[in-house]
């Protein structure tokens, strides 16, 4: 709601500065619709679920050797000598923590490639929309996210989704391939941002609440 608030008075104070006669044009962005619809999300998150099967496969795997173990102890384990016993049993502790830091890492891991992916992507769209925006002489362009309310055909989503797969370029590459550096997201400083670094403008925000994995 806050956000909502700050947005709409960014709104009122860049209206009040344009000149009466300047034609105000305002469009907005669904960048989470645009991350899973645009062909660049598509296989970022075919590669998210294959990955995430692989690790779901091994994990599996890991956590049968220890219920292997445990149902050894359950049924042999009063039978056996100590010595046996508490070998088996160190087996088995050893094999669950393994499989718990496992866990652990494979979902790190994947949560990672899921941030690395969905920043490229949003770094090339902020890319777009800023030609997009140049070219059809948008007075600004919004991400969805931080409206209130907006008509329809207000909207560019679909043009900035066909625009990016047009280009057909590996994701994360537009903000560093100079033929697209004017169109690119620029700093306070006014350069283009690097293609490793974070979006200026609220750009780190638009990414930190999008995902791929959506």
């Amino acid at each position: 709601m806050r956000q909502g608030l700050i947005c709409s008075a960014v709104l009122l104070l860049m209206a009040a500065a344009i000149p009466a006669r300047a034609e105000v044009k305002i469009a907005y962005v669904d960048i989470q619709r645009a991350l899973n619809e645009c062909n660049a999300g598509k296989r970022a998150r075919s590669n998210i679920r294959v990955e995430a099967e692989r690790a779901q496969n091994r994990l599996q795997r890991e956590q049968s050797e220890a219920q292997g173990l445990k149902d050894e102890l359950d049924k042999k384990g009063l039978l056996m000598p100590p010595d046996q016993r508490q070998n088996l049993e160190d087996q088995l502790a050893r094999k669950m923590r393994t499989f718990q830091d496992d866990v652990k890492n494979e979902r790190d891991e994947l949560h990672q490639k899921d941030n690395e992916a969905t920043a490229a992507i949003v770094r090339d769209l902020a890319t777009v929309v800023r030609q997009l925006g140049e070219k059809s002489g948008y007075t600004l362009v919004m991400e969805k996210g931080g409206l209130l309310w907006a008509i329809p055909s207000a909207d560019i989503t679909d043009e900035v989704i066909r625009s990016y797969d047009s280009m057909n370029v590996k994701a994360g590459s537009l903000a560093a391939d100079p033929r697209w550096a004017g169109a690119g997201p620029q700093g306070a400083g006014g350069g283009t941002a690097p293609a490793g670094g974070d979006l200026p403008s609220g750009g780190g925000s638009i990414r930190k609440h999008s995902s791929i994995s959506r």
